[in-house]
């Protein structure tokens, strides 16, 4: 078996325990695709690069010269989004919530009404 198998089995195993909240980008589609509530969050290339490149200069600081461009984080984002668009898919009866114009306390607190209208 493969590491990645093996990972798999490991969060099933822990879903069926307890109830569990897990990240990751194939967990309602790959991992636990029976799963009561399975939540997509998505927020556009230019929203996420502007948040990436916040946690970065927080991380090294305005004037660090180990602080990338924000054009090279831009680029980053849509490299990776390319490989997510081709390995990867959405959980078709997945909740999308698109966080653009969303602080993190509303995106938790759309997640609240939707988790308690599920159960």
């Amino acid at each position: 078996k493969g590491v990645r198998a093996i990972i798999i089995g490991q969060q099933r195993a822990m879903a069926q325990r307890d109830g569990v909240v897990m990240v990751g980008r194939d967990i309602g589609s790959v991992v636990l695709p029976d799963a009561e509530l399975k939540i997509f969050l998505t927020a556009s290339l230019e929203e996420r690069a502007r948040r990436r490149y916040g946690e970065l200069i927080e991380r090294f600081g305005p004037d660090n010269p180990a602080l990338p461009s924000m054009e090279k984080v831009l680029e980053d984002i849509r490299r990776r989004d390319y490989i997510d668009r081709n390995n990867l898919q959405q959980a078709g009866d997945a909740v999308v919530i698109n966080t653009d114009h969303l602080s993190i306390s509303q995106v938790l607190e759309v997640i609240h009404r939707y988790l308690e209208s599920s159960t």
